[in-house]
């Protein structure tokens, strides 16, 4: 009797285990597809942003440079003083990019990954 009872014990827990990591492979593949898909909106939100941004600046680049380029009478003086003026902002760029860019795009994916 104690052997029949112990056997369908055994049995039920082994149902509960199934069960459970049944269910916790449906939680943690939920959290997949949930952490995946705020980090692609967020990749594609900003890209969106920036793909406007580059097409604002590139427009006022050129109106920059012709404005220059008139008030010096040779356009390609004014462009080239617009490409130099790009060339020193990606330089500043290039030595600041950790403090700038890293750290808060880390700290970002960090949030999504670690704080839901």
């Amino acid at each position: 009797m104690a052997f029949e009872e112990l056997k369908e014990n055994t049995e039920d827990i082994q149902e509960q285990i199934q069960a459970y990591l049944k269910n916790n492979k449906a939680y943690y593949k939920l959290w997949g597809f949930k952490v995946a898909m705020k980090s692609t909106t967020m990749i594609l939100k900003f890209s969106l942003i920036f793909l406007c941004f580059g097409m604002v600046l590139l427009f006022c680049s050129v109106a920059a440079a012709m404005a220059i380029g008139n008030s010096l009478d040779s356009y390609p003086l004014g462009f080239l003083i617009i490409g130099g003026a790009y060339l020193v902002a990606t330089g500043l760029l290039f030595l600041v990019k950790d403090k700038i860019v890293e750290g808060p795009i880390l700290e970002k994916f960090s949030e999504i990954f670690f704080n839901d």
